[in-house]
């Protein structure tokens, strides 16, 4: 007979000991246990899974996709770790392996904090039970092996990390606040691309996501969307608010939380995606834009350049400068980006930023009201004239938007520009005023360089046309006197 993980977590020799709380306290998360598992459920068990997954019958048959909606302290981590080391501990892999192969249980996080937390959690398990410890045959800082045949390790979000792996389980935490890298925009659906093929040779292998939600995108959000309320799904989708899987949570909190900003505790804690929060400009619409193979434009006389700065201190954020100018036919193109990211030295790249400015003959520049006089000064000293920009950048973003979807500005084939702009984010507050900002976690120095260089030359009147036709016609025409 199959010992279940539910067999495990009620028995005092392997996990009871370490979910304690009484069975009211975990009783959400064992019906989510029974369904993924494809369990014998209770009527209680079944009505709970109706509340949470949308669907009427019970499933037939185990899940090897799942997404966890569920709000801040509910209890995922944990849940995460139960089911690393159960499918670790209690599945035979060896007749699924080559010769020196072993299966990978893959614990993916937004950075490497934040999954050794969840390994903690896994080594706790470990080496509480007895019969486990047993079988540990190595451990490092981010793995630990039990038996010749299986591997727990940890790994950040990087679709790169995971590849060539054979695994039996891959488990993502807080998968709707991944950080993206610099040629990804949609690091999710990378990284669920990229486990994929690794899971396909194990039987029975798992792959599950798990978050409190965020802006009504992503894998997360698509999932929900595709199979959240589907008996024929082939994703089991589980969406629970943090009182009704964790109800020892302190309510008072909870309630402070609504109080407080009721949009934000809605997602943080009653597991709603949030309507607040929407993309500012869509992958095919900077891809419009962007002219292939196109990375920077030479200086060429009779055009009028523009120079827009975003400073930096040199500790944290990237120090950016972009270029940009006007065609006679009203399009405007970005002909340079510089960055350069931190730790430097701010006088030595406003040098850099000044030697550039100057070979497209540009002696006055434009940027942001960063540390009052510092920005000023070392282009003053070097003959620019460092300018400030009285728009917010969500201002500039937002009169961007337009020249953008109507294709008027041609932008450099910079992957990390593309992002940046994939990246921000526009949200409503309470008095319905729409902000634009970078997402958490993500950057816009360059994308706010690049915004304010492509609207400074439409902020000047645009170079009077006079065609052929109309030299022609003055000239058939005698001048008249004109008396005022």
């Amino acid at each position: 007979m199959t010992f279940s993980i539910l067999d495990a977590l009620d028995s005092p020799a392997v996990f009871a000991p370490h979910f304690r709380g009484g069975p009211a306290s975990w009783h959400a998360w064992r019906a989510f246990l029974a369904a993924l598992f494809a369990l014998p459920m209770t009527d209680d068990d079944l009505g709970l899974y109706r509340t949470h997954t949308g669907r009427s019958e019970a499933p037939a048959a185990p899940f090897r996709e799942a997404a966890l909606i569920c709000g801040r302290r509910a209890g995922k981590s944990r849940i995460l770790a139960l089911l690393a080391v159960y499918l670790a501990a209690f599945r035979d892999y060896g007749p699924h392996l080559a010769s020196g192969e072993v299966a990978t249980i893959a614990v993916i996080a937004a950075d490497r904090r934040q999954a050794r937390h969840i390994m903690r959690y896994v080594l706790g398990l470990i080496d509480g039970v007895p019969a486990l410890a047993a079988l540990k045959s190595d451990e490092t800082g981010e793995s630990v092996a039990l038996g010749p045949h299986c591997l727990i390790e940890i790994h950040t979000a990087s679709f790169r990390a995971v590849r060539g792996y054979t695994l039996a389980a891959v488990l993502i935490d807080e998968v709707a606040f991944l950080k993206t890298d610099e040629l990804s925009a949609n690091p999710d659906q990378e990284i669920l691309t990229a486990v994929r093929p690794g899971l396909s040779s194990i039987p029975g292998s798992l792959l599950m996501i798990a978050s409190s939600p965020y802006a009504k995108r992503g894998a997360l959000y698509q999932a929900y969307r595709q199979h959240w309320g589907k008996d024929d799904a082939r994703v089991l989708v589980w969406q629970g608010p943090t009182l009704a899987m964790n109800p020892t949570l302190d309510r008072a909190l909870v309630a402070q939380a609504y109080e407080d900003d009721a949009a934000r505790a809605a997602a943080e804690f009653g597991a709603m995606f949030r309507d607040d929060i929407a993309a500012f400009v869509s992958r095919e619409v900077i891809d419009a834009c962007t002219v292939p193979g196109r990375f920077e434009l030479p200086f060429i006389t009779g055009n009028t350049y523009h120079g827009f700065v975003d400073p930096s201190g040199g500790s944290s954020d990237s120090m950016t400068l972009a270029v940009a100018h006007l065609e006679r036919d009203g399009l405007v193109q970005l002909d340079a980006v510089r960055e350069v990211r931190p730790p430097f030295s701010p006088e030595g790249v406003v040098a850099d930023f000044v030697a550039l400015l100057k070979s497209y003959g540009i002696r006055r520049v434009r940027g942001d009201r960063y540390a009052g006089e510092w920005a000023r000064e070392p282009f003053r000293k070097l003959g620019v004239e460092y300018q400030v920009c009285e728009q917010p950048r969500s201002d500039l973003y937002r009169d961007l938007l337009p020249r953008l979807n109507s294709r008027q500005v041609e932008l450099l084939d910079l992957p990390r520009l593309s992002k940046q702009l994939c990246d921000l984010e526009r949200r409503t507050a309470r008095g319905g005023r729409d902000s634009i900002d970078h997402a958490p976690g993500a950057h816009d120095d360059i994308a706010n360089a690049v915004a304010g260089a492509l609207l400074m030359p439409l902020g000047a009147a645009p170079p009077m046309q006079i065609t052929q036709a109309a030299l022609e016609w003055a000239r058939a025409r005698p001048v008249r006197a004109v008396r005022w």
